[in-house]
């Protein structure tokens, strides 16, 4: 599971905008009353003069927990419900862990529906998936390899490909350019989260243009996934299927001299075959071209790949926020037909454990149908992230050196989508004391003329006054609450 941040985040190059990590909203429990303070009255009004500094339009909300108390200390609408996007992986981080358990794993298998002869498998070779989100190239190497141990060369019948262990979803979110990596289709048989690697040169007459599945060591071409440059400006991308194939058109405008991005794939399962086969193919195993099936054939285990335990696996999803990790181990947890379905399967279990308020269409935030209030969010992980141990999970979020407390240590994950900017997480200030706290801030009517796009005008430069906002309320409840 050691992924290196490039193998993990490469993206759009060579001037094609990066893209926006999009994220959803909910509502929140009912908090713990407590009576008024004076020193809560003049935090309400430093707070909205901070809010007002930010200029940031939409809606701000938060909500801060004590932890040893399990009172709420501070509040801003905490039952208004708005997108929570990358932070709701912390919820299926909690949520999964109680429903898998943290000793689980994702089995990948080679599986033969017939004996082995003079190296032929007198019958079909299936490659079955188990639902694992992290699998990727490498792995698949290594299962070739040993595939190749055992002797196989060949079969004499068909090389298929089964995932029907989660339910097919073609794409996460609807609302999201359709060439955008982190925006791929899920399934039970997924590969290098589903992207497919598109790499171009100019060469003086045109392009030389490759898709591939790369990793950290090798780099297989693609043959199930194409794409061809075309004299336009606009769209950049398009996309089309035929006879099992995945056709992209790309704007010649778009591309410069040269560089590289992922690209979604919506055809998990034959991706993933055509991708070993060609691995196959290098040591020696000739393989027909995949056929998708959608009930498990019976045979014998030939090579198995186990995912890392599934600590390991959320750790990972929350400080890359790979959107197909959350929707894979959410849909697992759940066994939902959906990813919608699955979404209001954590709902409900958030609510028989008294936090009420929250409509999950999704695991990964990147829906903006997705809704929480900061109040619920907060909720959760004052109240059921101790004992998940989900402070040791998240990643550590760095204050400025000028936050006014020092030292002030604070673990959390972000979320961010096109003028959505959320945090959620632990404060631990000086002084001994333990805080859980969410922060939503949305400009829904902003994001929505925006449309589809990756960077729209403004975008950046309002997230970054979000961000700012964030740092500015994280430190002053640890002036306040830390002693």
């Amino acid at each position: 599971m050691n992924f290196s941040r490039r193998f993990i985040l490469g993206g759009a190059l060579a001037g094609l905008a990066s893209p926006a990590l999009p994220e959803p909203p909910t509502t929140s429990p009912r908090p713990f009353p407590r009576p008024a303070t004076v020193l809560q009255a003049r935090s309400a009004q430093a707070t909205e003069a901070l809010i007002e500094a930010a200029n940031l339009g939409g809606k701000v909300s938060f909500s801060v927990f004590d932890l040893r108390s399990g009172h709420m200390l501070e509040s801003r609408f905490p039952e208004l419900s708005m997108p929570p996007a990358s932070t709701a992986k912390a919820i299926t981080t909690l949520y999964a862990l109680d429903r898998l358990g943290p000793a689980h794993r994702f089995s990948t298998r080679l599986i033969a529906t017939g004996p082995l002869v003079g190296g032929q498998i007198e019958g079909d070779l299936v490659l079955a998936g188990g639902g694992d989100p992290t699998l990727h190239t490498d792995h698949f190497a290594a299962m070739a390899r040993d595939l190749r141990a055992a002797g196989v060369t060949g079969v004499s019948g068909r090389f298929l490909v089964w995932g029907a262990t989660l339910p097919y979803a073609r794409e996460i979110a609807h609302d999201q350019p359709e060439y955008v990596g982190y925006n791929p289709a899920v399934s039970g048989l997924n590969l290098n989260f589903n992207r497919v690697f598109f790499e171009w040169k100019a060469n003086g007459a045109g392009y030389e243009i490759s898709m591939d599945a790369r990793s950290d060591t090798v780099v297989p071409r693609v043959n199930s996934v194409r794409i061809t440059v075309v004299e336009r400006d606009m769209p950049i991308f398009a996309y089309t299927e035929k006879d099992g194939h995945e056709e992209w058109t790309v704007a010649v405008t778009a591309l410069g001299k040269g560089g590289g991005r992922w690209l979604p794939v919506r055809l998990p399962e034959l991706y993933a075959g055509d991708v070993f086969r060609t691995l196959a193919h290098a040591l020696g195993i000739t393989l027909p071209e995949p056929e998708q099936v959608r009930s498990m054939p019976g045979g014998t285990v030939l090579a198995q790949h186990d995912s890392a335990e599934l600590p390991t696996i959320l750790r990972e999803m929350l400080r890359y926020s790979t959107n197909i990790t959350a929707e894979a181990v959410g849909m697992s947890a759940s066994g939902a037909g959906s990813i919608a379905g699955s979404g209001r399967a954590m709902s409900s279990w958030l609510a028989e454990r008294g936090i009420e308020g929250t409509d999950f269409a999704c695991h990964s935030g990147l829906d903006i149908e997705t809704r929480a209030g900061a109040g619920a969010l907060a909720a959760a992980l004052a109240r059921l992230g101790p004992a998940a141990g989900l402070r040791g999970l998240l990643r550590p979020f760095a204050m400025p050196e000028k936050s006014g407390v020092v030292p002030l240590q604070v673990f959390a994950k972000t979320g961010t989508l096109n003028f959505v900017s959320t945090l959620t997480g632990f404060i631990s200030p000086p002084g001994g004391a333990e805080l859980a706290f969410a922060i939503f801030t949305a400009d829904e009517p902003r994001r929505e003329a925006a449309g589809p796009v990756e960077a729209p005008t403004g975008s950046r430069s309002w997230i970054n006054r979000s961000k700012t906002l964030q740092q500015q309320l994280i430190a002053r409840w640890g002036k306040a609450y830390g002693a």
